[in-house]
């Protein structure tokens, strides 16, 4: 009690104004993974000294590694267990980890078939899980990985060289994994990865900003009676503010944009993410998702898999993303069905 008051207070002498149930702000992560680990312990493990998070039993088969800066949770650690990720690398809040984590990572789930990595398109996290490519594979540890890329709000943004990566992510993990499972060799699954990852668009709508605990206020501020598209998972800007409107036409802006970004293409069939930011509640996310479902069941869109949830947030940002896959591929649809056992999939 006394931490969690003096914390409150130093912030606010600072002008600043947070309530987050925490104790220190630099012991966000450790004590984060610490309690994540503690309460899963059939699911996953933590590794000593490093908040890299592992399956408790790794099998005989390519391993795929992902993770990013804290903050996104369940992204990555929840996913990490029997059918999709392997281990998942939890940097400081949105901050990239380390290589020497990441190669940490590498060395404990290695069983000779090779390492395979999911990295979302921002700088850091490239450069990072580059150079533990380049460590990894000086150990004779076989590294292959997929860019993801998957917001189409705005070509360049913070911290991004081309589009950045997002919710689409997850599905990602969902069907290589799969795939992995069953037997994929590491060459087999940089080729599906290559063909997965373009088929797959992501757009978001924010309410609110996010607030890191260390800065103590929001990254950006909107008006009670605005919102912002476009906007990237740190924050980063979107591609334009208006007033407050109804979910239907908050849906119609986002399936439009995304309906589009296939070239128009209907006749496809599709999966879809409805992804809650962090401090949107289930019935918004729901209310969305059946005002999403009337506008594609509108344009003869054929809805082949849902799924609608918290999965890639960024701390408390209310707010919304929506993604889509072209299931241009019938094993996508099996890898997207397949049961798994992880803490955060269900």
């Amino acid at each position: 009690m006394k931490t969690l008051l003096n914390s409150k207070i130093k912030i606010e002498d600072e002008g600043q104004k947070m309530k987050k149930i925490i104790n220190q702000p630099a012991d966000i992560v450790t004590e984060m993974v610490s309690g994540l680990t503690r309460a899963y312990p059939d699911f996953i493990k933590r590794l000593d000294g490093t908040n890299v998070i592992v399956k408790t039993e790794q099998a005989s088969q390519v391993q795929l590694i992902s993770g990013g800066g804290s903050g996104h949770e369940p992204s990555h650690a929840g996913f990490v267990g029997e059918g999709m990720l392997s281990a998942a690398v939890c940097g400081e809040v949105f901050t990239s980890p380390t290589p020497d984590q990441i190669y940490e990572a590498a060395k404990a789930v290695d069983t000779g078939a090779g390492i395979f990595f999911i990295i979302k398109n921002y700088s850091g996290d490239v450069m990072n899980f580059d150079m533990a490519k380049d460590m990894a594979e000086m150990a004779d540890i076989q590294v292959d990985f997929v860019i993801v890329d998957d917001d189409i709000a705005v070509e360049n943004s913070t911290y991004t060289q081309g589009k950045r990566g997002v919710a689409g992510t997850v599905l990602v993990h969902k069907i290589l994994g799969n795939l992995a499972r069953s037997g994929a060799s590491l060459i087999e699954i940089k080729k599906a990865a290559e063909v997965l990852v373009p088929e797959i668009h992501t757009i978001a709508v924010a309410l609110s900003g996010a607030t890191v605990p260390e800065v103590g206020k929001p990254g950006f501020e909107l008006p009670e009676d605005e919102i912002e598209y476009g906007v990237g998972i740190h924050g980063e800007p979107g591609y334009r503010r208006e007033k407050m409107l109804p979910s239907k036409d908050l849906a119609k802006e986002l399936v439009d944009k995304l309906v589009l970004s296939f070239d128009g293409d209907t006749t496809s069939h599709y999966a879809i993410l409805v992804n809650g930011m962090g401090a949107s509640p289930l019935m918004e996310q729901f209310i969305f998702t059946n005002d999403v479902m009337d506008l594609l069941d509108d344009k003869g869109v054929k809805v082949a898999y849902s799924k609608v949830g918290n999965l890639m947030t960024s701390i408390d940002m209310a707010g919304i993303s929506l993604t889509l896959l072209r299931l241009s591929n019938a094993d996508w649809l099996e890898g997207l069905n397949a049961d798994v056992k992880t803490i955060a999939w269900g």
